[in-house]
C-alpha cells in the first residue's frame, strides 16, 4: 500500500466502528489547519443503497449519527491511541463533491467525472503525470480507467492519494446530484430530431 502508515492504520481502527453502525467510512484525513491538526472523518449510508447515481440519496447520514459516531469514534482512539500529537475529531457525512476511496466507490461511481491525485506517479512517455480529471470509465478491484481529454489512462488503486467526485452544478441547481453519466440534453424548441431513420 501506498498510502501513508498512519491512514492505513486509521482507516483499520475507524472502518469497523463505522460498519457496526450499518455505516461506511467514506474517507479519512489527518491535517494540519490553522486551528492545529484535524482528524476528519466522512460516513455515508454504504454506497450499494444509493440506488441512481443521478438521482439525490433519499437516504442520508443525520447529524446525530455523526455526532454519534464521533463520540464512538473518541473512546476507541483513545484506547488505541495511533496519534501522538494533540488533534480535534470532526465527524460529517461527505459532500456532493464526494471522495473516492475504495473499489466499490469507484464502481459504483462509474460513468461521473472526477478527479484523482496519485501518491506514485503515472509513468508516462512525456515524463510524470500526477493528476487527472476526466470520466470514470471503468474500475476493477484493483484499476480504475479514466479518460482525460479522449485519452484513457488506467490507474492502481493502491497508488493513488486522493480522489473525488466533480459534479455538475446545471444538474445540482435542477435538484438532481450532479454525479452520473450526464444527462442528455434535451432538444431545443424548433429543432426537430432527424426523420431520416423513420420508414
Amino acid at each position: 500500500m501506498s498510502r501513508n502508515p498512519l491512514q492505513a492504520t486509521l482507516i483499520k481502527i475507524i472502518e469497523p466502528v463505522v460498519q457496526a453502525a450499518k455505516l461506511e467510512l467514506v474517507d479519512v484525513r489527518f491535517l494540519l489547519e490553522q486551528g492545529g491538526w484535524t482528524l476528519r472523518v466522512q460516513i455515508d449510508v454504504p454506497v450499494e443503497r444509493i440506488t441512481d447515481v443521478n438521482e439525490v440519496p433519499t437516504e442520508r447520514v443525520s447529524l446525530l449519527e455523526c455526532e454519534d459516531m464521533s463520540r464512538e469514534l473518541s473512546a476507541v482512539l483513545d484506547v488505541e491511541d495511533p496519534i501522538k500529537q494533540a488533534y480535534s475529531l470532526e465527524v460529517s457525512s461527505p459532500g456532493i463533491d464526494r471522495p473516492l476511496r475504495t473499489a466499490a466507490h469507484f464502481k459504483h461511481f462509474v460513468g461521473s467525472e472526477a478527479k484523482i491525485a496519485l501518491a506514485i506517479p503515472l509513468q508516462l512517455p512525456a515524463g510524470e503525470r500526477r493528476n487527472f480529471k476526466g470520466i470514470l470509465r471503468a474500475a476493477t478491484d484493483s484499476h480504475v480507467t479514466i479518460e482525460c481529454d479522449g485519452q484513457p489512462f488506467e490507474l492502481v488503486i493502491d497508488d493513488i492519494d486522493h480522489a473525488k467526485l466533480v459534479p455538475d452544478w446545471d444538474a445540482v441547481m435542477k435538484g438532481k446530484s450532479g454525479v452520473g453519466a450526464p444527462t442528455p440534453k434535451p432538444i431545443k424548441p424548433g429543432h426537430r430530431p432527424s426523420q431520416k431513420h423513420k420508414h
